[in-house]
Formats: C-alpha cells, structure tokens, sequence
C-alpha cells in the first residue's frame, strides 16, 4: 500500500531531493516549507504520515507537531532535526510525535520509519473501528459479532425473548450456546429473576434426579435435609439445561412430565412441588438424529423444541474472527497489565484463514497464548500456534500432472463437506441437501472427518451453577463450560 507523506522544511532544495528519493521508493511525497502551509494542506487533504524539520522559521517543528497532534490525533508525525540531543527527541515525543529521526538522513532508514508510521495509523484507525462495532454489539449483552449470520442470531433472539416457549439452542462446540441463553433471559421479563444453568452431561446419573428436582431428608444416603431442585431454583426465572442430549433416558420421561405440569415431585418425597421458570436447553449433537436412533424421546423434543436457535461456528462468520480476536487480546493484555495492541497484517491473515474448529473458545485460547509470548507492541505471526502458521485452506484445488501432487479421495471428500458446510453456515440440513446425502449420513462422516478440537476437564462441582447459589457458591461461571459456551465478551 502506497503511503502518503507530508515533508515539511524550509531548506527547499533538501525537501526536493528527499521527497524524490521517497517517491523512487514508493511513497506518494509532498513538500511544503512552513508549519502554516502544511496546516493548510492537512484540511484539504489526507496524509498517512507528516514529515517535520525541528528547526524552522516561524512555526517550529514542536509547534507544528502539537498543532498536527491536537487537530489530526490519527495523522503520525515524525520529527527531523541536525541537533540528535536527548532533550529534542524528549521535547518531539512530548508535542506528540510518533518517532525522531536525526539529519544526515538515511532514506533507506527513513522509509522504514514511515512505513512503521503508516501501519501504525492503519492499526490505530482499525481499533477505532472494532471498538464501534463492539459498541454497537453490546445491546446484546456478552454477544459480539456484527457479520450476517449473527445478525440473524439477534434478531431471532429479540423476537422470542419476550416469549414463555421453550427454546432449544444448537451449535458446535465453543459457539457460545449458553451466552445466547443469557440473552434471551436478560431481555425477557424474567429478566428480574435468577438464571441457573446445569450441564446435564456433568451430573452422575445416580445424581442428576435429585439436581434437577430436588429431595427430601432420608431420601438416600447423606440426604441429610430437605434440598429444592434447580427448578425450583429458577422459579421466575430461567433454567438452562446444558447438553440436554445427553440426559439419562430414565430420567427423560420425568423431566417431560414436569415440563407438561409445571410441578416437579423431589426425590423421596410424596407432595409435588410447582415452579414457575422458562426452560432454555443446548446441545451440541444432533438432536433430531438422537430422536431417530431412540436416543431422545420425540415428545420431550418436540416439548423443549418449540424454537429452534442454531448459532453459526466462527468459519461461517469470518468477518467477526478479528472483531473478536481484538477484544480477547484487550482483555488479555489488561490482565497481563502488557502493551500488546493489535495484529500484525501477516498474523491478521492467518487468523482469518484458518478454520477454527474449536470456534470462539479456540480462538481465546490461541490469542491469550499469543499476547503472552508477543515480543512486540503487536502479535506477529510467530506469537501464533503452529498449527494456525502452517494451516491448510479447506478449498479444493486439483491442478498439475504429477500424481504426488494429487490428493487422495478421502481427502478430497473431507474438504468438500467442510467447504459446504461453511457455505450453507453450519446448517447440517442445508449442507446435506447440497450434498445429496441424508442427515445421518452426513452426521456419521463429520464424526469420521472430525478434527480434535481444545477440551476442558469437567469437575464434578462445577456441574450445577446458580444465580441463587447455596451459602459460599458463586453466581454464575464467567467463562462457560461443558464444550458449548464461550467466555463472556464473546460469542
């Protein structure tokens, strides 16, 4: 990208002879010889860098810095001068210049300055511009993304918020399932009540009757008294049933029932108790294949299915991977207390190429790792993970005559579902309607072609999470668990 610059000196031929050896060098360079005039040409014109003489007639250096500084904040300015003391590098940075460069100058030097300087004002304008757009996203709450298909995602979300139906959210692993169900409870009316979440495939099956309804004292060993189950727990408010496919199947009949009466009967105890709460449930399995197999129970779907909400993975939401991936790095970095900025245009790129199977919490992960090893202001491309720096575009390119070049079929085939996935935006019904195969069919090869994505060790005592904890628990998990949800901030 060519660079325009601002040359500012009252020695006219030093200003000629080094705006040509700027322009031989691929600057666009303009010169002019008062601080005045190039106040003048800085309203009618756009410059990415001015380049400033210290010592001049009139308005100095310093003051045309301050002046540029106070007027054009996002316009550089580096500061020429014969006299490389200590005290005028201090006085330009102190007016506000970027950088401080001594006379004889060093073109080839001095390109690299502003070219330094230019990417430094492209960083600067793309922060200004991330940080609107996760303005702008935070009406919805801990969501961040601003591509179509979260657009879609919001909208949906506003339409049912307010609504007393069951909703079923779908999505891969990482797509931020449970801040969706965050959402919809802090937009509704039930906004003024508790939000408790349980992770279904967390709970031991010996257990998880007694989570979710309750018991009473003796009901079992160490029922040592009465104890209200979390659907109670979430009276007036919302319960979120995490994994929900992966719920015991003698525990499904029980949950339908108390779904239809609105009253729950604890374990062991013989008086149904009613409770008055929204049921949110996730799941990152195919839950209509689940049913077809026998796994899930039709009617307790068709119960908890009365909307459906699919969250797109990151590959088909690329427009939102660098809006996201600046936020993770301003959080790390402020609890790192380190100055890392931004990206650099090489790991910009690797990061919008790359696949993300692990969707947004892989990406948190790859940008917290970067900001600690980042050695400069910005992550470069080898603060990024291996496997993100030799990553392989999914895209099918069958070219050439030499049969080593050729991938095998299987290959080939892994691709092209990924590729059509993508396209049809994680919609598994979409993309095997494209391909022509039926859903269990397409289900069974992503589980063959599956790429191992990030994990987290699931503790037994985190698998219950309540905004009306027991004494000593706390509120809710800021960073999401069970495989679906990402850390707050994101989506």
């Amino acid at each position: 990208m060519t660079a325009s610059v601002l040359l500012v000196d009252d020695d006219r031929p030093f200003c000629e002879s080094l705006a040509e050896g700027l322009t031989r060098r691929g600057f666009d360079a303009a010169w002019c010889g008062s601080g005045p005039e190039a106040l003048a040409l800085l309203e009618s014109r756009d410059f990415d860098v001015v380049l400033t003489d210290l010592s001049m007639h009139g308005m100095t250096g310093l003051e045309l810095c301050g002046r540029v500084a106070a007027a054009r904040p996002d316009v550089p300015v580096v500061v020429l001068t014969a006299f490389g003391s200590l005290e005028s590098a201090v006085g330009a940075i102190r007016a506000g210049a970027y950088d401080f460069i001594s006379k004889p100058v060093d073109v080839d030097s001095l390109s690299l300055t502003l070219e330094r300087a230019r990417q430094h004002r492209a960083l600067r304008e793309e922060l200004r511009r991330l940080r609107r757009i996760a303005g702008e996203s935070r009406a919805f709450e801990e969501l961040l993304g601003a591509s179509p298909a979260m657009n879609v995602v919001y909208d949906l979300i506003e339409r049912v918020a307010d609504a007393e139906v069951s909703v079923v959210v779908t999505g891969e692993s990482g797509t931020g399932k449970e801040l969706v169900a965050h959402a919809l409870h802090r937009r509704s009316r039930r906004r003024g009540g508790p939000f408790v979440a349980v992770n279904c495939s967390a709970i031991p099956t010996s257990l998880i009757e007694s989570q979710l309804f309750g018991h009473v004292r003796g009901a079992f060993t160490d029922a040592r008294e009465d104890r209200p189950g979390l659907f109670v727990q979430a009276n007036r408010g919302s319960l979120f049933l995490d994994e929900i496919a992966d719920l015991p199947l003698q525990v499904q009949p029980k949950l339908l029932r108390a779904l239809q009466e609105r009253c729950v009967r604890p374990v062991g105890g013989a008086v149904e108790v009613p409770f008055d709460a929204r049921v949110i449930a996730a799941t990152n399995h195919d839950i209509e294949l689940a049913v077809d197999e026998h796994r899930f129970r039709q009617d307790l779907y068709y119960r908890l299915n009365v909307v459906h909400l699919e969250v797109p993975p990151l590959r088909a939401r690329s427009g939102d991977v660098l809006l996201l991936a600046q936020h993770f790095l301003e959080k790390a970095a402020g609890r790192a207390e380190r100055r890392v900025v931004g990206f650099t245009a090489g790991a910009a790129e690797r990061l919008l190429a790359y696949a993300w199977p692990g969707n947004v919490r892989e990406l948190q992960n790859c940008v917290e790792r970067a900001v600690a090893l980042a050695r400069y202001d910005q992550v470069t491309v080898d603060d990024l993970p291996e496997k993100i720096r030799s990553y392989r575009s999914p895209h099918v390119v069958v070219a050439g005559d030499d049969p080593s070049d050729l991938p095998p079929l299987e290959e080939v085939e892994r691709r092209y579902i990924h590729r059509v996935l993508e396209s049809a935006g994680g919609n598994r019904t979409r993309a095997a309607g494209i391909l022509g195969l039926g859903r269990k069919t397409l289900y069974r090869r992503l589980l063959h072609y599956a790429e191992p994505s990030p994990t987290e060790p699931r503790a037994a005592d985190e698998a219950c999470r309540s905004s009306v904890p027991p004494a000593g628990g706390s509120a809710a998990d800021p960073d999401g668990r069970g495989g679906d949800n990402t850390p707050r901030g994101s989506s």
